[in-house]
C-alpha cells in the first residue's frame, strides 16, 4: 500500500498536466479546424431548436473530439441546460430514458440524438454502492458543473455548431493535439465512481495512438478488480467498443498488458503468446479496422466469433482426433469456449446464436453435394461464413483456392450460382451428386393368393 501510494506521488510529481484555466477557453474554427459540413443536420438541428426556446445547446463528448482529430463520428450527442422532460416537450419523436441519469433520445428516421440535462456536482445525493460507484445521480447543473463530472478531459468539450465555438474548461484542445489521455479530477476516485472509465482510457489511447497521462495510468493496476462489480451489460457493450475502436488489436494487447482482460476476455491470455491464434486475430481484426475507418458497420457476433475462434479450433481438431464426427467436434468445442468466456462476461444469447452458425458451417463447407450447398446458401449467415472462411484461408488454415470458390459463389447471382455448382459436382439423375438408389422389388410371399387377371 505504501509503495503505491509512493508511485501515486511520484507520477503526480512529474505530471506534465498543464494547469487548468479559471474560465472557459472559446475556440474558433481556426484553432479547433472543425468542418461544420462533417457534422449531423440533425444535431445542429437539436441544438437550434433548444437554442430558440432560450435554452443552452452543445454538440458534445466523443463527436467533438473525433472531428477535431480528423475522424468521423459514429453518434452525436447534445448537452444542454433543458430539463428531459422540456426536451422532450420540443421534439414529436422523442422519449426519456435511463435510470441512473435520464436521457431523451431524439429519433430523426435511423439516426437517434441522445440530449443530456447538465449535471451537477452534488456528492451529498449521489447513491454509491460499497465501493464508492456511482449508482444514482440525477442532479443537474450548469455547463461548468458538467464539465467537471465529465471523465477525461478530450471530452469535456462543447461544440456550438451556431457560432462554430468549442468551449473547453480542461485544456482538451491541447490534450488532443499533444496526444494525451488525461482524467478530470483525481484518479483514484473517479475510477470508484465508475470503473468502466479504466476501459475507457486504454481504449482512447489505442484509438487516437495516444499516450496515458501518469497520474491518470497509476492507479488502474491497484483498482482492476473493480471492474467485478461492473453489470455485466455495461462490461459486454464497453468490450464492442473495445473491438471496434479501429484499433482493436493494440487495445487487447493494452488491456492485457494492464491485467484488465480477465474481466472481458482471459482466453487473451493464450492467444498473444502462441503465434498461429495471435496472427488470425491479428488477420480479422486488421480487415475490422479498416471497415470502421471507411465509415462501414460492424457485426458483434461476427468479431466475437472471431475472438474465439482460436479456442473453437483448437478444441474442434482435439475432439476430432479423439473419433468424434466434424459436427459433433464442432457443436462440443463451440460449447466449450461459451462457457468459458461466460465465466468472466457471458455473451448475450441472439450473438451466440449467430457465432454458432458461422462456426458450425465451417464444418458444412466440406459437404459438397448439390443439395447441402442449395441449403446452405439459404442461411442467414452464409455470407458472414464465408467471410470467416477466407480468414481462414489467409493463415493457411483451409485451402484458399477452396475459400475463393466460396467466396465466388456467395457473390454470384442464381444462374451462376446454379453453374458453379454444376461444374464443381455435376448432377445425375437424382440432381444431388450422387448415384441414384437402386429399387429393389420386395419378395412375395409364397400363400399370397393371386389376383385373377382381367380378359
Amino acid at each position: 500500500m505504501l509503495t503505491q501510494t509512493i508511485r501515486n506521488f511520484v507520477s503526480r510529481l512529474f505530471s506534465t498536466a498543464p494547469s487548468a484555466p479559471k474560465g472557459p477557453q472559446r475556440l474558433g474554427v481556426d484553432q479547433h479546424h472543425i468542418d461544420r459540413r462533417l457534422v449531423s443536420r440533425h444535431a445542429i438541428k437539436v441544438c437550434e431548436v433548444l437554442q430558440d426556446r432560450g435554452y443552452e445547446a452543445y454538440i458534445v463528448g466523443g463527436a467533438v473530439r473525433d472531428l477535431i482529430v480528423g475522424l468521423e463520428p459514429k453518434d452525436f450527442d447534445v448537452a444542454t441546460n433543458a430539463t428531459p422532460e422540456q426536451i422532450r416537450s420540443l421534439f414529436r419523436r422523442a422519449r426519456i430514458i435511463g435510470r441512473r441519469f435520464k436521457l431523451v433520445h431524439v429519433v430523426f428516421g435511423r439516426e437517434i440524438i441522445e440530449t443530456s440535462t447538465f449535471r451537477a456536482d452534488a456528492k451529498e445525493s449521489e447513491i454509491v454502492d460499497a465501493h464508492g460507484r456511482i449508482l444514482q445521480d440525477n442532479d443537474y447543473g450548469e455547463l461548468k458543473d458538467d464539465a467537471l463530472r465529465r471523465d477525461f478531459t478530450l471530452n469535456a468539450l462543447y461544440y456550438d455548431p451556431t457560432t462554430e465555438t468549442v468551449i473547453d474548461y480542461h485544456n482538451g484542445v491541447q490534450d488532443l493535439k499533444n496526444r494525451v489521455v488525461r482524467i478530470i479530477g483525481d484518479a483514484n476516485t473517479r475510477y470508484r465512481e465508475d470503473p468502466v472509465r479504466m476501459l475507457r482510457a486504454i481504449r482512447f489511447a489505442a484509438k487516437l495512438d495516444a499516450s496515458i497521462d501518469p497520474a491518470t495510468h497509476a492507479p488502474i493496476a491497484q483498482l482492476a478488480d473493480l471492474l467485478q462489480n461492473v453489470p455485466e451489460s455495461r462490461l459486454f457493450d464497453e468490450s464492442i467498443k473495445l473491438l471496434s475502436c479501429g484499433n482493436a488489436l493494440a487495445c487487447l494487447k493494452l488491456i492485457h498488458q494492464e491485467g484488465l482482460h480477465s474481466y472481458l476476455f482471459p482466453l487473451l491470455d493464450e492467444i498473444l503468446v502462441e503465434p498461429e491464434q495471435l496472427q488470425f486475430i491479428d488477420q480479422a481484426l486488421a480487415r475490422s479496422d479498416s471497415r470502421v475507418r471507411t465509415g462501414r458497420t460492424l457485426s458483434p457476433s461476427f468479431l466475437f466469433a472471431v475472438l474465439l475462434w482460436p479456442m473453437v479450433h483448437k478444441k474442434w481438431l482435439a475432439y476430432q482426433s479423439q473419433g468424434q464426427p466434424l459436427a459433433q467436434a464442432i457443436a462440443a468445442a463451440s460449447d466449450d469456449a461459451l462457457d468459458d468466456q461466460g465465466r468472466a462476461m457471458p455473451i448475450q444469447k441472439r450473438f451466440q446464436a449467430d457465432m454458432r452458425e458461422i462456426w458450425f458451417t465451417q464444418a458444412r463447407f466440406d459437404r459438397i453435394n448439390n443439395r447441402a450447398i442449395w441449403r446452405m446458401l439459404e442461411q442467414p449467415r452464409f455470407r458472414a461464413s464465408v467471410d470467416f472462411l477466407q480468414l481462414r484461408a489467409a493463415v493457411r488454415e483451409v485451402d484458399s483456392v477452396e475459400a475463393q470458390w466460396w467466396m465466388d459463389l456467395a457473390n454470384a447471382d442464381t444462374d451462376q450460382r446454379a453453374m458453379l455448382i454444376s461444374e464443381r459436382t455435376p448432377p445425375t439423375r437424382t440432381g444431388t451428386g450422387k448415384r441414384p438408389r437402386r429399387r429393389t422389388r420386395r419378395p412375395q410371399r409364397a400363400n399370397a393368393q393371386q389376383a385373377p387377371k382381367h380378359e
